[in-house]
């Protein structure tokens, strides 16, 4: 008996054998998908929300598209909807597809059938899911990148070079690098004199050749190797 309806599901029907079950296949394959997905969700969600931010920053712009409405009060708005509509509906798959996960691993005494109607919900989740990729898909295909508005912003943050500066200091083994930046940078905004000036006075402890070299420094010229490493990550991902 065990052996012929083992070649039914195999020979026949081409599915794998389980061979220990009670009333119900197991259900951990789905959870352990859902689970999966839900991964992958969050982090479109954490997407779509930088992105809006990004927008909202204004160092992203959006394609106008004739006959849409931004908002229902303020028609020179052009609203990060489709971002937002992605955000909305990874939450509802979310919701639904860790229920699911919870549920369907769980059957009391083995005996349980209150799965039964809880799998008819099976692509309400995964439903939801390709919605919220297809409104993020949207969402970059209207990008446009606002230049002299990253520009801007870049190039008033000179205090990012305090990490690379104290850097050089402890190489140097310059003493209380850590607390001689953040005495000058925590909580205010540094210009590029008074960035320099401190700079300057590292003459003495620092070699000349790496003082020079700092003051060449820009907020715009000290990205390391992270266009690198991003272009790396771009190509491996095409």
């Amino acid at each position: 008996w065990e052996a012929m309806n083992q070649a039914f599901v195999t020979e026949s029907l081409k599915l794998d054998w389980n061979g220990v079950v009670t009333q119900i296949e197991p259900h951990d394959y789905i959870a352990e998908l859902f689970h999966a997905v839900m991964r992958f969700n969050t982090i479109l969600l954490d997407f779509d929300r930088d992105v809006w931010g990004y927008v909202m920053h204004g160092y992203f712009g959006q394609k106008l598209k004739d006959g849409e409405i931004g908002s229902s009060t303020m028609p020179h708005k052009v609203n990060p909807i489709d971002f937002e509509n992605s955000e909305g509906n990874v939450g509802i798959a979310n919701a639904i597809m860790a229920h699911l996960a919870d549920k369907l691993a769980v059957s009391r005494f083995q005996r349980d059938l209150s799965d039964s109607t809880v799998l008819r919900n099976l692509g309400v989740g995964l439903g939801h899911s390709v919605l919220a990729y297809a409104s993020a898909l949207k969402g970059c295909g209207k990008l446009t990148v606002n230049n002299e508005r990253i520009d801007e912003d870049l190039d008033a943050a000179w205090e990012v070079l305090a990490e690379p500066i104290q850097t050089v200091m402890r190489r140097h083994a310059v003493e209380n690098p850590y607390e001689k930046l953040k005495a000058l940078t925590r909580g205010r905004s540094i210009t590029k004199e008074d960035l320099q000036t401190f700079v300057a006075s590292l003459e003495g402890e620092v070699p000349e050749e790496d003082v020079k070299r700092m003051l060449d420094w820009t907020p715009r010229s000290y990205v390391g190797t992270a266009e690198h490493i991003a272009r790396k990550v771009a190509e491996e991902c095409k």
